[in-house]
């Protein structure tokens, strides 16, 4: 392994599919924030894509090389404050992470007309492989009563094929304004 180089996981995983379908939504060079940002496919992908993005994680080595990202370093389940507080965000974006005592902070953090992404995994997931903690996996229907002060722009939940097999669902949610069409 001695001068060899290692791709991480970021640079060969494609960016989520429901990110790149629904993100179209926000203007060009909106501000996201990007929840439980892990190894950054997410996050660079909307960089490049021209959104001012925020990724927060409780280990950032992996996007610590983002440059024009804020990263920001915070355990989100120790029972600390949120790190931004105050903060708005044109989009709010979690995907393949599940913490429901965030779920309040996350609508707090969204920017009036802004939009909520989310995508995690759920029951049935156990079958194809991690997570299978039921505390990790959302109910059938869950996240359409999760953020019940915003309106659903779409939702689906099952069984997908997206850097392998699992059971997911997913969730587009709008605040306080519709947000623009995207023609699809």
């Amino acid at each position: 392994m001695h001068g060899e180089t290692r791709l991480k996981p970021a640079a060969a995983t494609p960016a989520s599919p429901w990110l790149t379908r629904w993100l179209p939504l926000a203007p060009t060079g909106a501000t996201v924030l990007d929840v439980a940002c892990g190894w950054g496919r997410n996050l660079r992908w909307m960089q490049a894509a021209g959104y001012h993005v925020t990724g927060i994680d409780r280990d950032i080595a992996a996007v610590s090389d983002a440059a024009g990202a804020e990263i920001i370093e915070a355990d989100l389940e120790d029972g600390s404050p949120w790190p931004l507080p105050g903060r708005r965000f044109d989009v709010v974006l979690v995907s393949r992470y599940l913490y429901r005592p965030l779920f309040p902070v996350l609508e707090k953090s969204m920017a009036k007309g802004g939009l909520l992404i989310y995508e995690t995994f759920m029951q049935g997931n156990e079958k194809f492989g991690r997570p299978r903690n039921p505390d990790h996996l959302l109910k059938p229907g869950e996240l359409l009563g999760a953020f019940p002060n915003l309106s659903v722009v779409a939702f689906e939940q099952g069984e997908v094929e997206t850097c392998g097999t699992g059971v997911v669902q997913r969730i587009v949610l709008s605040k306080d304004a519709a947000p623009r069409r995207l023609d699809l």
